[in-house]
């Protein structure tokens, strides 16, 4: 596929099924969206944002470098990996993850990238960034050798970020979306030519954005993500999706503040949280829990939310469950979680 990319880029034939017309034309690829939020799409994006959002990633991260491509090429995270090595002219290794992804898999895939001189880079999705802390094996070693590790394509605990970053590990937050070529804010910070603003929706611009999408219109000069966010000292804390906000008793509860409370409690390794339709409240928030060792108390879980977050945002339902649901790259399924407390 890399040569068929390299290609794209250059003026070739576009990695996009069909024909396209118009300002579509000028597509290098296609790639779908997660339909996490509505009917999936097709982004479309030509050669100079993809290769713009590569170029700054390199700079963000100290140069360019050989890449593990650990993640699927049909979505816009692993196909940047394939984009970022062919603007560095190096070779990706490759994942094999018909298996599913396991941390002697991912060891064993890293020893000849890691070998390569240079800088080594990898991209993974929060679940995966887990599964190497916790196997604290030959995975985590090989994770700790890479001088960058992009993390997105889902909110990341910051427990695990922190236990990550503890042992070793070069994590890099990531922001971004298909609409803008991948990550485009590292740890809260816009790459190079980003500007992103917040009318509590978060607005992105610059030139990692996409055309459009296939059969609609083409972008404005402003990218509007639906995702709630805010402005810090130049820095962007992203609140999860605007549609996702919960109101109880006429009370905004945003579920990742909820979720990081929830993270903070000895045994917690993941959370999701969602809104439930109540008869008196309107919604109620329900909580989705996922432990490691002993299993906290409820009482405990709901106190620590009331004191972080506020009264309100205490869930009136606790589930524990062994696993949270997943769909696209590493993003937990909120539909699914929200149909279990019903």
């Amino acid at each position: 596929m890399l040569d068929e990319l390299r290609a794209a880029l250059t003026g070739g034939q576009p990695l996009v099924d069909g024909p396209l017309d118009g300002w579509e034309k000028r597509a290098a690829i296609g790639v779908p969206t997660s339909g996490s939020t509505g009917e999936p799409k097709t982004v479309l994006l030509d050669a100079a944002a993809l290769t713009t959002s590569a170029e700054a990633t390199h700079e963000r991260l100290g140069g360019p470098g050989t890449w593990l491509l650990a993640l699927p090429t049909g979505h816009i995270a692993g196909m940047q990996v394939l984009v970022r090595s062919v603007v560095a002219g190096t070779t990706p290794g490759v994942l094999d993850m018909s298996k599913g992804f396991r941390a002697m898999g991912f060891a064993l895939a890293s020893r000849p990238v890691l070998a390569q001189p240079g800088r080594h880079y990898t991209a993974l999705v929060p679940t995966q960034l887990s599964r190497l802390v916790a196997g604290e094996g030959p995975g985590l070693e090989a994770l700790r050798q890479f001088d960058g590790v992009l993390i997105g394509g889902a909110a990341t605990p910051p427990k695990l970020l922190q236990q990550a970053r503890a042992l070793g590990v070069q994590v890099v937050t990531t922001y971004g979306m298909s609409e803008t070529a991948g990550g485009c804010v590292y740890d809260g910070v816009p790459l190079t030519g980003v500007t992103v603003r917040t009318d509590e929706v978060i607005e992105i611009s610059g030139p990692v954005l996409a055309l459009g999408y296939r059969g609609g219109e083409p972008f404005g000069e402003w990218f509007r993500t639906g995702d709630l966010g805010r402005l810090r000292d130049g820095r962007l804390e992203v609140l999860g999706r605007a549609d996702d906000v919960i109101v109880t008793g006429g009370e905004k509860v945003p579920p990742v503040l909820v979720e990081r409370a929830l993270a903070t409690v000895d045994g917690v390794l993941e959370a999701c949280v969602v809104g439930v339709p109540d008869d008196e409240w309107g919604q109620v928030v329900a909580a989705a829990v996922v432990t490691r060792g002993v299993t906290p108390a409820v009482d405990e879980l709901k106190a620590v939310v009331a004191e972080q977050v506020g009264r309100a945002a205490a869930p009136k339902l606790v589930r524990f469950v062994s696993e949270l649901p997943l769909r696209g790259p590493g993003k937990v399924d909120r539909t699914a979680v929200g149909e279990s407390f019903r």
